[in-house]
């Protein structure tokens, strides 16, 4: 796994999260924020942590944000200082930002403005959470951005035969990747390879097919 320059502004919970785990997974991380307290609780969890104030653009430039290949803008509340804070890494030549959006409104905003990834948390959470609920056997959603999505879903009784059978791709429009079974990892599995009850599944498909599979399954 490359190395990847990684630069975190605002030290809050979820910024702290992403720092320390991007640390953690062997990236070099700054973390920055105007809150002493904040970069002080960080200090010995990633590669340097500092004082600064994003949203001056001078202060973002002597730190060399353009220079990073990740800069994560996890500003919480102060909606300003955020979108200020997203221009400023744009305009220094940061190659890819994500920034956190409170609301609809801040990433309609950021957007604009050229953020390359905006993500509400919460929000996404939340969605993730009910979707869990609702259709319990699938176990975790990847969203590839595009309208497709990986899926990983647990096989039920609907689910059971042989993969020419089931004719997954033809019925739903949904594509096999991979089958997990007593922790033995089948990749690209053969039309003529059968499913069982409690087998794992990854699938690929647009958003529109995975959800007409997710309704078949919770009939």
């Amino acid at each position: 796994m490359k190395t990847k320059q990684c630069l975190v502004i605002g030290l809050g919970r979820f910024g702290t999260a992403v720092a320390t785990t991007l640390y953690e997974m062997g990236h070099e991380v700054v973390a920055v924020d105007h809150n002493e307290e904040n970069v002080e609780r960080v200090m010995n969890l990633v590669t340097h942590a500092a004082i600064v104030d994003a949203s001056d653009e001078r202060a973002l430039r002597s730190i060399g944000v353009g220079d990073f290949d990740v800069v994560v803008v996890a500003i919480g509340t102060d909606v300003q200082a955020n979108i200020l804070a997203t221009m400023n890494a744009k305009s220094l030549g940061a190659a890819y930002v994500v920034t956190k959006a409170v609301d609809e409104m801040a990433r309609r905003v950021l957007e604009r403005i050229g953020a390359d990834l905006v993500i509400r948390p919460e929000h996404d959470m939340g969605v993730r959470l009910a979707r869990q609920i609702a259709t319990p056997n699938i176990v975790d959603t990847l969203d590839l951005g595009g309208d497709y999505a990986i899926v990983e879903i647990e096989a039920n009784e609907r689910l059971k035969g042989s993969l020419r059978d089931l004719n997954l791709t033809g019925r739903f429009g949904v594509q096999i990747i991979a089958v997990s079974r007593a922790g033995k990892i089948e990749v690209t599995p053969r039309a003529e390879d059968e499913l069982r009850p409690h087998d794992k599944l990854v699938l690929i498909g647009t958003s529109h097919n995975i959800d007409e599979l997710r309704r078949y399954l919770g009939e």
